[in-house]
């Protein structure tokens, strides 16, 4: 899958070929097929491995937190999905948007998602703010970060990190009401 992930990276999926990328992981092409039939099944796996991986991220950072403090852990939760997206948006990009047609399922139910809306739970049953619909929210929520992400990366030459990541999380925050304007 790395030689793939290379490969995609330096040359993009259609261009890359099969024997590309087992003469770059050293491994026959009876090898590749004993594990993916096609190009599109190892980018599938790709892009599994990528949500794993960020979520990975998000959960490390979300673990170094105190236990009781929600609005940390909000923040670090907007935080580290701002940065691991931003970090990895070219293969972000190739996974997900490049090759493989949008479906709104792998959109919509995904483990980043899930880990958000449980953790919305969460912080509903300490106390610590209030939504509506802890599931509704995490979908607005990381929807909107992906796509202020994506603008800025689109628009800007240089993305002011910095500036990007406190407007994302004043607006989780604001989200669940523990930020007024």
């Amino acid at each position: 899958m790395n030689a793939a992930q290379r490969m995609f990276l330096k040359q993009g999926v259609p261009a890359t070929t099969i024997e590309q990328i087992t003469s770059g992981a050293d491994v026959a092409k009876g090898t590749f097929y004993l594990y993916f039939s096609s190009k599109e099944n190892i980018l599938a796996a790709l892009g599994d491995r990528f949500g794993q991986k960020h979520l990975e991220g998000i959960k490390a950072a979300i673990a170094a937190k105190p236990e009781d403090d929600w609005r940390k852990k909000l923040a670090t939760w907007a935080n580290a999905c701002f940065t691991g997206y931003l970090d990895s948006i070219r293969l972000h990009d190739i996974v997900f948007c490049g090759s493989r047609p949008r479906m709104r399922e792998g959109l919509l139910d995904n483990a980043v998602i899930n880990h958000l809306s449980d953790l919305l739970q969460a912080g509903m049953e300490a106390r610590a703010w209030s939504v509506e619909d802890p599931r509704f929210t995490a979908v607005f929520l990381f929807s909107g970060l992906h796509a202020v992400v994506d603008d800025a990366y689109s628009k800007e030459k240089r993305v002011n990190r910095t500036r990007l990541r406190q407007r994302a999380e004043r607006l989780f925050l604001r989200g669940v009401g523990i930020l007024r304007s």
